[in-house]
């Protein structure tokens, strides 16, 4: 039976440190500020920016929404990014995704100025990641990571499968791994045999959105798994993995929700802060 992870505790010690670092800014007269984008009003995306909110207020930062209609065209959503990001007490500046499909292009999240962008989703950011001079980290790769290292799962060497390999989790976290010196297989919707490169994995990090397609027979015996996807089904919330199941093989697993989620939030809140600090640095 799998140990299960509790992100809320993981998420606690960070929101402690982040509120700790935000305190000391404050005494320079210095208060992080975290402002969300968001286009149109779907409920998942408006539980996020809820938690996202308590997450600032507890850990002493200051936050700010701005809301646009769904039919906002792509050329006046990018004018407002550009009159938001004009504030000079903000630290922290995320659009809410997903974003209508005809606004999810890099010409959208490009211009978000990198100094604040703590989704870690611009050009800049990723290449930083990649030569490996970043300052701060994409919020869900790297509570993964943050994760592996708490359940002191060391990474050097380890086979890791990741399956999903979109801008927000999959690609950054084989990056951020492969910086680790894991050894990385990530699966897209593609690729042929997933369940075989899930059995060889050590560890299996779903990033898809798909209730119950990791299933127990995709997992080997005492490997770890960590579920970043998140999938509404009648108002409940679930995540890629087949719990119930797969729990019973895994030797550690992380729950949705209550695992990767807060600790998601936790990071977003900290990038926040660093990006203050690094902003009030001359």
């Amino acid at each position: 039976m799998s140990t299960i992870i509790d992100g809320k505790k993981i998420a606690a010690k960070i929101v402690k440190v982040a509120a700790k670092e935000a305190a000391l800014l404050k005494t320079k007269g210095i208060i992080p500020k975290l402002a969300v984008i968001l286009v149109g009003n779907n409920k998942p995306s408006l539980t996020y920016i809820g938690r996202k909110k308590a997450a600032a207020e507890r850990g002493g930062a200051d936050f700010a929404l701005y809301q646009f209609p769904k039919n906002i065209s792509k050329d006046e959503l990018i004018k407002h990014v550009n009159k938001i990001q004009q504030d000079k007490q903000l630290t922290g500046l995320i659009i809410q995704l997903p974003l209508p499909e005809r606004l999810y292009v890099s010409e959208v999240l490009n211009t978000i100025n990198p100094a604040i962008d703590v989704d870690c989703l611009t050009d800049a950011n990723i290449g930083k990641l990649v030569m490996q001079t970043n300052h701060i980290e994409p919020p869900t790769p790297w509570a993964v990571i943050q994760t592996l290292k708490e359940i002191k799962c060391k990474m050097v060497g380890k086979n890791i499968t990741i399956v999903g390999a979109g801008a927000l989790v999959g690609k950054p976290l084989a990056i951020m791994l492969v910086n680790e010196l894991a050894s990385v297989t990530t699966c897209n919707s593609h690729t042929k045999d997933i369940k075989k490169k899930c059995l060889e994995a050590d560890v299996i990090v779903s990033a898809v959105g798909k209730q119950n397609l990791i299933t127990a027979d995709m997992v080997k015996t005492g490997a770890v798994v960590i579920d970043t996807g998140i999938v509404y089904v009648s108002g409940k919330m679930y995540g890629d993995v087949d719990f119930s199941a797969v729990s019973k093989k895994a030797s550690f697993i992380t729950p949705t929700p209550g695992g990767i989620g807060p600790i998601t939030v936790s990071k977003l809140l900290l990038n926040t802060v660093t990006c203050a600090k690094k902003l009030s640095t001359p």
